[in-house]
């Protein structure tokens, strides 16, 4: 792990060992470029798919379909309470075991021929079985995928053997985030999507730099993290944890909510209020129920002048942790060269009362207004990149988390490019 503070000085990108040169477009308009990720980045690496809250009791399931894989992944917590992902294929003439996006139920039956499979994935039953030749069922269970779990969140590896534990992944930040109440503040969940024109890296690029914020934002958003001490949301601090990193977003401390927002504060927490009100929780359980401090890598210049820290999990995660019990996710799904499905979920704890869940929607739809601002840019830079005007990308010292993701790609994409 390394860390920079916001502490006046310059050329972070150096601090974290980084070049200052400018960055190659080839990578985002490439379809060679973007075979190479699909065979050794997203069919290799650890990819987040869900939350433990998605499938609570026993037989409970979810479908992921990961189309940059042509994989259709079946994540269920079987009757032992273990959560396990198979290819949601059955064994005998290869149709799709479960057509709902999720359900619960006791065992899996194929549509076609009625095989029947458990929530472990075990082969237990074969209709007219002796017609079949040598046929063992303990054979031909579902096809098993990697799968862990870390504070919550579901990850898979469609890499039969794969590399790394998920564990050794994501390195020091595996412990970082312990003590955070994930599970709490999950009480209440809202989602949203979109397909982008554009590559999953422009979209990804969007989320991981402040530095568009006074421009993107500036007639919703802008004045909570800028004011006149810090017009341009330079960040209170960046860390890098080998191939992830996070960059923690300067609060002001002069903003004032709007009238509406200020109304929702007076129920229950939204996107506006700031660390020093952190220990005066009321309407959920206090923070001291849980830890009398946020963990170590969260806000972790400590300041009071805070409104949110970015986690960005390499290949395609985004965790967004508010200065408020509240967090999101956003994860980028490559479709096509120029093509993403972005998948964004907020997160909260499960509202009491009609005033509480009147400040989480004001609280998602004040998120909703900011990222589609955030994708109304990014289809116009897709066909910008794609004339080959520029070569490359201009990137300042606050855009270090950008830079670090192309250099972490090509780690691992330019030998096989360069073969």
């Amino acid at each position: 792990m390394r860390t920079s503070d916001n502490t006046g000085l310059k050329n972070y990108t150096q601090q974290f060992g980084l070049d200052t040169e400018p960055v190659p477009i080839e990578p985002c308009i490439s379809q060679e470029y973007f075979e190479l990720e699909r065979e050794h980045v997203f069919r290799r690496l650890w990819l987040h798919v869900g939350r433990e809250e998605e499938i609570p009791e026993l037989g409970d399931y979810f479908v992921k379909e990961i189309a940059m894989c042509n994989a259709s992944v079946l994540v269920v917590r079987g009757k032992d309470g273990v959560i396990r992902a198979f290819h949601n294929v059955c064994s005998h003439r290869g149709n799709q075991l479960a057509w709902t996006t999720q359900g619960s139920c006791r065992a899996f039956t194929c549509k076609f021929h009625g095989w029947t499979y458990n929530a472990e994935g075990r082969l237990t039953g074969v209709p007219d079985e002796d017609q079949f030749f040598n046929l063992r069922r303990e054979e031909h269970g579902l096809t098993p995928i990697a799968t862990d779990t870390w504070e919550g969140f579901i990850f898979i590896n469609l890499d039969p053997h794969p590399q790394e534990t998920l564990q050794e992944s994501l390195g020091e930040l595996y412990a970082g985030l312990r003590g955070y109440p994930f599970k709490l503040v999950s009480g209440a969940c809202y989602a949203w999507k979109a397909e982008v024109k554009c590559n999953w890296k422009v979209v990804k690029d969007a989320f991981q730099e402040a530095f568009h914020v006074p421009f993107v934002h500036k007639h919703s958003v802008a004045d909570i993290a800028s004011d006149s001490a810090n017009p341009l949301v330079h960040n209170n601090a960046f860390k890098f944890y080998g191939p992830h990193h996070m960059l923690s977003i300067y609060g002001s401390p002069v903003y004032k909510p709007n009238p509406i927002q200020a109304l929702a504060n007076q129920f229950g927490r939204g996107m506006t209020r700031y660390a020093r009100d952190m220990q005066r929780e009321t309407w959920v359980p206090s923070w001291a129920e849980y830890t009398d401090r946020l963990p170590a890598e969260v806000n972790p210049t400590k300041t009071l002048n805070w409104i949110q820290d970015v986690f960005v999990l390499f290949p395609n995660l985004n965790v967004h942790i508010h200065d408020t019990l509240f967090y999101l996710t956003w994860q980028y799904w490559p479709l096509a060269v120029d093509r993403t499905l972005f998948e964004a979920r907020w997160y909260m704890p499960k509202p009491r009362n009609a005033g509480q869940r009147f400040a989480q929607e004001v609280t998602k739809c004040m998120a909703v207004d900011i990222v589609s601002e955030d994708l109304s840019t990014l289809e116009h830079t897709q066909v910008g990149l794609a004339t080959r005007a520029k070569t490359h990308f201009l990137l300042s010292d606050q855009e270090l988390c950008v830079r670090h993701s192309y250099k972490v790609l090509e780690d691992i994409v330019g030998p096989y490019r360069r073969a």
